[in-house]
This record gives structure tokens, sequence and C-alpha cells, in this order.
């Protein structure tokens, strides 16, 4: 899937920020509020979330085109349980990505998140992207929905869901209370925005950190 941002600004570079999928809406709202004209945006399949080991081989197979056809590339993906494989690849390409394990620290920030963490280990969290799709993403694709008791053996563990909101939105914090109750977890919600992915979207486009309005 790409998302351009009209690339017609003479004089500057072209760049392409290879994300994932569910940070598409949210590497847009930077891209627009920092009027980034110059930026296009390509997003591989949210789904590979259910398969990270997929992730490393899907992006090393954009990149090698991107070359060509971009003056320089930046990856939209953390580690994201690939484990340590896809920096291997972006090493290879000399490529940088989003610091961190995953979505959920950058978003956060790496002191709450690991605030979070020692709180609680049995934490599930969610985004904006989760809360909307929870019953595509992790419902239906853990077979909830046909074999309901199954919740206890994939999340019998957990203590709490945390949801970490993007932007405020009072249906996504009822679908992400609702998804923890369907869990049977305590629910928590912090609204963090954008976190420390606009800042590093901002340092490797123009040099300068600069977040969504």
């Amino acid at each position: 899937m790409a998302v351009a941002v009209d690339n017609t600004r003479v004089g500057l570079p072209r760049v392409l920020v290879l994300a994932c999928g569910a940070l598409a809406r949210e590497i847009r709202d930077v891209a627009v509020a920092n009027h980034w004209d110059h930026l296009d945006m390509e997003c591989l399949p949210a789904t590979l979330h259910n398969t990270p080991k997929d992730i490393p081989a899907a992006v090393d197979h954009r990149l090698q085109r991107a070359k060509s056809q971009y003056d320089q590339v930046f990856v939209g993906y953390a580690d994201c349980g690939t484990g340590g494989l896809l920096d291997v690849v972006l090493e290879r390409h000399g490529v940088e990505r989003l610091s961190g394990a995953h979505c959920y620290e950058f978003f956060a920030g790496s002191e709450l998140f690991a605030q979070l963490h020692e709180e609680e280990l049995g934490t599930f969290y969610l985004t904006d992207f989760l809360a909307k799709h929870f019953d595509r993403m992790v419902w239906t694709t853990l077979g909830l929905d046909r074999h309901p008791q199954l919740r206890d053996t994939y999340f019998g563990n957990y203590r709490r869901v945390v949801y970490l909101s993007q932007v405020e939105d009072a249906d996504l914090l009822e679908r992400a209370a609702d998804a923890a109750r369907r869990l049977g977890l305590e629910f928590e919600h912090r609204h963090v925005a954008y976190g420390e992915m606009a800042i590093e979207l901002g340092q490797f486009v123009d040099g300068s950190p600069r977040e969504a309005a």
C-alpha cells in the first residue's frame, strides 16, 4: 500500500518511509503536519505482525527496488519480534529504522514503557490501530471467535490491558476497554500521542525533532 505525499518540491531529495501498515495513519499525520511534501510512504501489510519472522524478507524485497527509486529510505518498524533479523537486513542496505523493540515502546517513549513493563510484566498493549482492528488482528486470528475457551490459554499469564492512544477518540477508547473486558483483564489508558516516533521521523527527514500538531 503506497501513500504518497506530493513529491514536486524542486531540489529536495526523494524520500521513502517504508512502514508497517499499522502505522499508516500516524506517519501520514506527522508528514502532513510538518509539510514534508517530498516524502512518500509505502506500507507493508499490518498482518505481518502475526508472523514477525516474515518481516525481514518483506522489507528486504522492497528495499532492493527502493535504492534505484529514492535518495533516502527510512524503515517505519521497530524490531517487532524479529529477534534482530530485521537489523541484519537494514545494515546490509545501510538503512535506519525506528528505535526500540516494538511500536508500544516508541509510542509510549522508552522511559514510560520501561515503567509500565516494570509495574506489570503481564501487560497486553493496544494502540489506536489494534483497538480499532482488535477482532481481526487478535480475536479472530487466535480463533477466540470459534473457541472462546482458549482465552485463558493465550492470556492466562496477563493481568491487564494498557491502551496507548495516539488520538483522543471516545469510540476507540470504548473499543479498547471492551477488548480488555473480553479478555478478562484489567484496563488502563495512557494517552501518549505519537511519542518518539514523530521525533525520530523529524530527525530523519529534515534533521530537526518535530512532532505532529
